[in-house]
């Protein structure tokens, strides 16, 4: 009541009394309304920002979680690697994790901008692998066996081939057969035979039907991420040849910052080498540039003088955060020497000398890919790729020299096998919420239409037997062409049944379709007339996979199978009636991981059969031809073990016991049965110690012992080669952005051959190199 009076004697009040009072209150409202906003202002939140790449390659990490410690409040990385957060504190500890690498936590304040860089996971059954489904899964749900090299090992190896990284892998004999030149044993005997697959990026590196046993020297290293090897058929993702294995190149993609590396080295064998790497991320588009260029000169044994150029230019371009668009392109141009194998006198002797003064192997090769990827929600995703491939391979070749009856004349051949491709590859994933399960689907169109010709020479010879020089003649032996077309779909189906039990199905079907065009009349020295062929399969896959605290099982069969080469086809009169060799897997295996994941092992149990095999039969006239009448049985156990005691030292073993046998398999009228495979050791092994020490910030020291066990050197099993045992060692040293490393190879001047044959009475050794000793140096630049 008392205030109501006073209001109302109060507006009785002059005018400018009120009007001051009015005032009055309004300061205080605002006043206290500022100190209010102030307060607000003190608790608003801010951002910050950053990137999460791989301490490695410097490659954004997509998708990564960024948490605030002790809150519920986070965010994750864009297809950039980029991430904004907001924080209600000036400062706050961040928990940044990914899949496949350890968890960093960092102090962030607000307003900031920072580079996160996550160190891979050292767990193996952590580690992220993609051939074993054509998607990003983890090792430890992949019921297949397969190994990584990762980018960390190709940095601290210093490799000047791949054979020097592969070959870590248990099981796998990748044979040097100089300058990069090379045939595969992974399930299978040392072989040049058209049974393993060579991919990049999940892509085959050549189509089928034109298999080249030295196709990884069309691989640029120094653009790949990493490299997966997967072992046993895997026809039922990526279809023909992959049957010992498939090795899987990945590429490196543009890094989330600028950088870039450079390196020179040379050896005590006339090795030179440089490398290059350069990139960068501007705004939604990356770029980066990987290559070198290395040559022999003058090396160890005669006529073995080559160069090489490698160079790859990926784009990445992020058209929003759910799609993005992947082009990529790689050039090679190889030359080398072909000097061919040693007889067993030279060999005997040492003697490095060689008759061949100009043989030799040309390999220009281009590819190209263009990738689209979308997303299209947390369960959905598709990629369609476009490839584009020119290669060729052109040879004056050292096996197709023959003696003629005048000891100063012989015969030979200059021949160009080339090929281009016009591929696309759509695939789409769905994961669904039923058994945590997902589906994936894929189709490939294949269009590569290839040409042969061989021209015949005739060549001189000396006093002392050596092949001087040649001349060209009009003789043309072959020439024609071949339209290659492949038309494959598959299905990929996996699910968890229950908690650490997960199952997987998949199914492809591939249809080829040869068409044949013999530009030459059909004659002994021309081959088949015109033809068309076609070759359907079916190739399924069945496995499974269990999970409990560390440890891991998984089973697998399996089915693989390789249609005809052109080769086998169409080199005599007639076309021989060929089907698909076809090859069927049973395979067990596991891992484990103990001691705080300091110690790590897995296995491999397999049983592969081979059957329908392309052998040369002999018939009753004399004459030779090729049929489907031969089988084989490969079997072998797998093995590898991984130990890190303390931070900074690893001790790693790898090896393989294998048996590889002939079923039911005459050739040329000999038979086979029961005998074992030429080059096929019943053991090899590969052991490694690395040593890091954490007192000596950037020194790095390791040693490697490869082996290979004696085999025998011709399908008759009459000879045998011993094998041999060759020790690596490895030093280096990184202050600053500077690195200078040494590698002594073949340290104990091991005297060896790769790989050694009989044929009738001849004995062939492929030779391998001397000690030699890498001397490198290499500076990175940019943000790091």
């Amino acid at each position: 009541m008392r205030k109501q009076v006073q209001a109302l004697y109060c507006l009785n009040w002059p005018l400018h009394v009120q009007y001051a009072m009015i005032m009055k209150r309004f300061i205080k409202w605002a006043t206290a309304l500022l100190i209010v906003l102030a307060g607000l202002k003190s608790n608003a939140q801010t951002n910050c920002t950053g990137k999460v790449m791989d301490a490695i390659t410097h490659e954004p990490i997509a998708r990564a979680s960024v948490q605030i410690k002790h809150s519920n409040k986070g965010t994750i990385t864009n297809t950039n690697g980029e991430f904004t957060l907001s924080m209600t504190d000036t400062a706050n500890d961040l928990i940044i994790s990914s899949l496949g690498y350890q968890p960093a936590t960092i102090q962030a304040r607000t307003q900031s901008t920072l580079l996160v860089n996550l160190q891979s996971n050292n767990n193996s059954l952590q580690e992220i692998v993609i051939s074993a489904s054509r998607t990003a899964q983890k090792r430890s749900e992949a019921p297949v066996a397969i190994a990584t090299i990762s980018k960390q090992t190709m940095e601290d190896t210093k490799a000047t081939r791949i054979d020097q990284l592969v070959n870590k892998v248990s099981g796998v004999n990748m044979v040097n057969l100089g300058n990069e030149q090379h045939e595969m044993s992974i399930r299978q005997p040392m072989t040049t035979k058209s049974l393993f697959l060579y991919l990049e990026d999940g892509i085959p590196i050549r189509t089928t039907g034109v298999y080249n046993h030295n196709a990884l020297l069309e691989m640029n290293l120094p653009a790949a991420r990493q490299i997966e090897i997967i072992k046993g058929p895997a026809s039922s993702l990526y279809g023909a040849e992959a049957i010992g294995g498939a090795v899987n190149v990945i590429t490196q993609a543009p890094p989330a910052v600028f950088t870039g590396q450079v390196s020179a080295q040379l050896t005590n064998t006339g090795y030179k080498r440089t490398d290059v790497q350069v990139g960068n991320t501007f705004g939604k588009f990356g770029l980066i540039v990987s290559g070198y260029y290395a040559d022999r000169h003058n090396g160890p044994v005669d006529h073995s003088d080559f160069h090489k150029t490698g160079i790859t230019v990926r784009g990445d371009y992020a058209i929003s955060d759910k799609t993005k668009w992947v082009n990529d392109i790689t050039y090679v141009n190889y030359y080398s020497d072909m000097l061919g194998a040693l007889d067993s006198t030279h060999f005997a002797n040492k003697d490095y000398s060689t008759p061949q003064t100009f043989t030799y192997r040309k390999v220009p090769a281009l590819r190209y890919k263009s990738q689209l990827f979308h997303q299209w929600n947390a369960n959905s995703t598709t990629q369609v790729s476009f490839v584009y491939r020119d290669n060729s391979v052109q040879q004056n070749p050292s096996y197709r020299v023959k003696n003629a009856v005048d000891p100063t004349m012989a015969y030979g051949e200059i021949n160009n096998s080339s090929f281009n491709t016009y591929m696309v590859v759509a695939q789409h994933q769905q994961s669904f919420n039923f058994l945590n399960s997902k589906l994936i689907a894929g189709v490939t169109v294949d269009n590569s239409p290839s040409t042969y010709i061989a021209n015949f020479i005739n060549i001189q010879r000396d006093s002392r037997g050596y092949y001087v020089s040649y001349t060209n003649t009009d003789s043309v032996l072959s020439k024609y062409s071949v339209g290659i077309n492949n038309l494959a779909s598959y299905l990929h189906y996996e699910a968890e049944l229950a908690k650490g039990l997960k199952v997987t199905a998949a199914l492809r079907y591939d249809f080829y379709h040869y068409n044949f065009q013999n530009a030459l009349p059909p004659s002994a020295y021309t081959g088949s007339p015109s033809t068309k062929n076609s070759f359907k399969r079916f190739s399924p896959k069945f496995g499974a996979t269990y999970n409990y605290s560390g440890v891991g099982l998984y089973a697998n069969y399996s089915e693989g199978f390789v249609p005809p080469q052109i080769s086998d086809l169409y080199v005599g009169v007639k076309v021989p009636f060929l089907g698909s060799q076809t090859f069927y897997n049973y395979e067990v295996g596991g891992w484990f991981s103990l001691l705080n994941n300091k110690l790590y092992a897995d296995w491999s149990w397999y049983l592969l059969n081979g059957t329908n095999e392309i052998i040369t039969v002999k018939n009753p006239d004399g004459s030779t031809e090729n049929q489907n009448a031969g089988k084989t049985k490969h079997t072998g156990i797998e093995y590898g073990i991984t130990y890190r005691p303390v931070n900074g030292l690893s001790v790693r073993f790898s090896a393989a016991n294998s048996k590889h046998t002939f079923g039911d398999y005459v050739e040329k009228g000999i038979p086979y049965n029961n005998n074992q495979l030429a080059g096929g050791p019943r053991f090899i092994a590969n052991a490694e110690v690395t040593y890091k020490p954490v007192f000596v910030k950037g020194l790095r020291m390791g040693a490697e012992w490869q082996h290979i066990g004696s085999y025998y050197m011709d399908n008759a099993n009459t000879k045998k080669y011993g094998g041999y045992d060759l020790l690596n060692l490895r030093a280096g040293y990184t202050i600053h952005a500077f690195e200078v490393w040494v590698n002594a190879m073949n340290t104990t001047n091991k005297y060896y051959s790769t790989f050694a044959s009989k044929s009738g009475s001849t004995l062939s050794y492929n030779l391998g190199d001397p000690r030699e000793f890498n001397v490198g140096i290499g500076y990175k630049f940019g943000k790091r």
